[in-house]
């Protein structure tokens, strides 16, 4: 795709958020099912659904501006997910898998984060009053979400994996 435009990019923009959310979609069930915390595998439970419904949003956006979102593979969530599917994969205690998957789950939130307000500033400059609504709510979930990781890690899994090593 040639990026000649402004709207050129946001599409772009919108093609790589539907890709990353659709790989999101694929990953987050092992991060279910790896964490043990269960605040923690609850809290990844329910951003599967919020994740689920930003992929319907994406395509309500490029119905609304007439583009498709196919043909375009995200690679930073590629490897954003990699990463956590190595972290997974890692002989450690649970408390410790739970603190790094919180870790590997915040960059993806971050990543999604920078996209979405990328995408929203185009929207609005291109004066896409509806692209600009979904995608400020999907903003706004993200963010959410990041917090309440961080939170459930300065709360509880954080502690829980410092009592195990000898300095904690």
């Amino acid at each position: 795709m040639k990026l000649e435009t402004l709207q050129d990019l946001f599409v772009h923009e919108l093609k790589d958020l539907y890709s990353a959310e659709n790989q999101l979609v694929k990953a987050l069930p092992k991060m279910v099912k790896a964490a043990t915390n269960e605040e923690l595998r609850a809290g990844f439970e329910e951003h599967l659904e919020q994740t689920r419904n930003h992929v319907a949003r994406l395509e309500q956006i490029a119905s609304s501006v007439d583009c498709k979102l196919t043909g375009h593979r995200c690679k930073a969530m590629e490897g954003l997910i990699e990463e956590g599917s190595e972290l997974i994969s890692e002989d450690a205690e649970d408390a410790v898998r739970d603190a790094g998957l919180i870790g590997a789950a915040q960059r993806v939130e971050h990543y999604e984060i920078a996209g979405y307000g990328t995408a929203r500033a185009l929207a609005e400059r291109l004066g896409f009053d509806e692209a600009v609504e979904l995608l400020t709510q999907t903003l706004e979930e993200e963010k959410a979400t990041d917090e309440k990781l961080t939170d459930l890690a300065e709360s509880t899994i954080n502690a829980e994996a410092a009592a195990l090593s000898p300095a904690g």
